[in-house]
This record gives structure tokens, sequence and C-alpha cells, in this order.
């Protein structure tokens, strides 16, 4: 348990540390790459040459470019595991089958449709249809007392479950304000650039102003762009942890109330 946690805890370090070293080798080897560039210098992109534009965007490009590498890395981990955690069938179809076999007094089906579903929702369900079990053929608890025990149960395992579900999405959630500000701050750099070089040529070149202002916008752009991703992913998988937890509440009620009426 204490190696899958350090292992968990482990994998967030490493997504930053790779996606910084892409980032920085997309900057230099695919943006700065010469030919896109009208001089050896690499101080004058070609005209409409976007990579060169992005280029001259400055150091804050590859922090971006990272943060932005981070959310796709983040969003297909989150996918991965909320897919697992699922299970192989639908799972309101499941909870449904759940709920039919309790109506009828078969429990062991129901287990059976948790170890058939697996993933997240079937195990906090299979570990209150066990304390279900476990309380039926209970003869010293009173009948509240075995319905506490049952709810308990399922309160302890989806509490273990949730925390499994919500890792890494801090991540996405905080990437999503610090693009757009990381962009403005490359927009504010590059207008201060562009307007001290004009005002150290002496006289308003349009030229140097629309490929300072051009360069500058890069930044707010891809900012933006990492911003929307990230507050697209956040919203998606908490929406998708929600409806899990929706199903694990729902059956969590079916079990505590067929015990209560049949016991």
């Amino acid at each position: 348990m204490n190696k899958k946690s350090n292992a968990s805890g482990l994998f967030p370090v490493l997504v930053i540390i790779a996606c910084l070293i892409v980032a920085e080798m997309i900057y230099y080897l695919i943006l700065g790459a010469p030919s896109h560039f009208v001089d050896a210098e690499k101080k004058t992109p070609k005209v409409g040459d976007i990579y060169g534009i992005m280029y001259k965007g400055g150091f804050l490009v590859p922090i971006i470019l990272t943060m932005l590498l981070m959310v796709l890395v983040f969003t297909i981990e989150r996918l991965l595991t909320l897919a697992k955690a699922n299970g192989s069938g639908n799972i309101a179809n499941f909870v449904r089958k759940v709920q039919f076999n309790l109506a009828n007094n078969n429990v062991n089906d129901a287990v059976k449709e948790c170890d058939r579903q697996k993933g997240s929702v079937a195990n906090v369900i299979k570990s209150g249809l066990k304390k279900y079990t476990e309380m039926a053929e209970n003869r010293e608890l009173t009948k509240e007392q075995k319905l506490l025990a049952i709810q308990k149960e399922i309160e302890e395992a989806t509490s273990l479950e949730l925390p499994m579900l919500q890792r890494n999405l801090p991540f996405i959630a905080t990437i999503a304000p610090l693009g757009t500000l990381c962009g403005l701050i490359g927009t504010v750099l590059g207008m201060i650039r562009s307007f001290a070089a004009m005002g150290q040529a002496g006289a308003a070149d349009s030229v140097a102003l629309s490929n300072g202002i051009s360069e500058a916008l890069v930044n707010t752009a891809t900012g933006i762009i990492t911003s929307a991703l990230a507050i697209v992913a956040y919203n998606y998988f908490s929406n998708r942890i929600d409806s899990l937890t929706y199903n694990i509440d729902e059956a969590g009620y079916s079990i505590a109330n067929t015990f209560a009426s049949r016991y």
C-alpha cells in the first residue's frame, strides 16, 4: 500500500519534469529551428511563420508549453483511471441489476454482479453487500446498529475510493488560471520590449511594432488555449466523479433500505 502511495505521489513530479524537458526541446529544436528565421541570429522570423513568432515570445513560451503538455498528460491519465473505476459495463445498468437482486433477496447474485463489473463503484457496493450478509447473520446487535454498521462500511469504502478518483485534479485546476496569467505576463513583456525598441530607433516603425505585437500576443493565445483545455478537462472529470458518487450513494441507499425492510 505504501509503495503504491509513493508511486502515485511521484507521478506528478515525473510528469512535470518530463513535460518541461519536452517543452524545452520543442522550443529550441522546433520553434527555434533556423529555417523559421531570415537571419542566423534568429532575430527576425520569416513573414507569417508562426513557429518563428512563437520562438520570439521569449522564456515564457516553454513554461506555457509545459503547462499545456501537463494538461494533456493528466487528462489522458484521468481518462484511463476513470474508465477503470467505471468498470467493465454500463454503471447504471449494473446498479439496476444489484437493486433487482437485492429486491429478490439474491445477495450472492448481487456480489457476482460486482465481481463481473469490477471498478470503484463495484468495490464499494461489494463491501456493503458483504456487511449486509454479515449483519443478516448477526443476532447480537439491534436493527439500528446493523443499519449503522452497513452504512459505515459503505462510507469507509467510498472514502478509500474517492481519493483515487480525484487524484491529480488539483494540478489541472491550478493550471487553468496560471495559463492565462502567464500568457498575459508574456504579452506585457512583449509590448514593453516592442515599444522600447521603437523608442531607441527614434521613429515609429510599423513593421517593428506589428512584429512586436504578434510576438506578444502569441503568449496570450497559447496561455488561453491551455487554460481553456484545463477548465474543460476539470469540469468533465468533476462531473464524471459526481456521477460515480451518485451511483454509489444510490446503491448504498438500496442496500440499507432493503435490509431495513427485510430484517
